[in-house]
């Protein structure tokens, strides 16, 4: 406490800048915990879907070919490798995807959508659309959606961003 036991006005201002920062991130987490645990409960009980199991779906749906490298895939929805590898054995066994091979280089492997994941997808679609709205869009303006997504961007999108290649400093963080 500084001289006398008064707070000075900048000290007063550091800790409730302090606060505020704490209070945001706090907030941010929570939200994120509680909108994709209960999509993951409601993908999973309508349709055996996980979350990441719908979002790997969705990425092969728009990808050429509708297909990926699996590599590619594993960073498009920020899992590890061995990550992406148990996640899409299951896919696999279900029928959802199929592992395809690049012609001109046998040491690349590609996830390809099935037609039964695409119908799994189509499926799906509709419970994953009404979580996203109830959960998150239908509780900000049209407006706070703008502004969000601009805050938002600012933020790293993968594990890749984080490796402190982008950051010389990262070290002395």
């Amino acid at each position: 406490m500084p001289e006398g036991g008064r707070v000075t006005i900048a000290a007063m201002s550091v800790l409730l800048s302090s606060q505020n920062r704490l209070d945001s991130w706090v907030a941010f987490l929570r939200a994120h915990s509680a909108i994709t645990r209960q999509m993951n409960a409601d993908l999973l009980s309508a349709h055996g879907l996980t979350l990441n199991d719908y979002e790997v779906l969705l990425h092969l749906h728009r990808a050429d070919g509708m297909m990926m490298r699996r590599i590619d895939l594993a960073k498009s929805v920020v899992l590890t490798a061995s990550g992406i590898t148990r996640l899409l054995d299951g896919l696999e066994r279900a029928g959802f995807v199929e592992k395809a091979s690049c012609p001109e280089d046998a040491r690349v492997s590609y996830a390809k959508l099935t037609e039964a994941g695409h119908e799994k997808l189509r499926a799906a679609a509709p419970t994953h659309l009404e979580g996203v709205e109830d959960l998150f869009t239908r509780r900000f303006s049209e407006a706070e959606l703008v502004t969000l997504a601009e805050l938002l961007v600012r933020l790293p999108l993968s594990g890749e961003e984080l490796s402190g290649k982008d950051c010389p400093n990262a070290r002395n963080l």
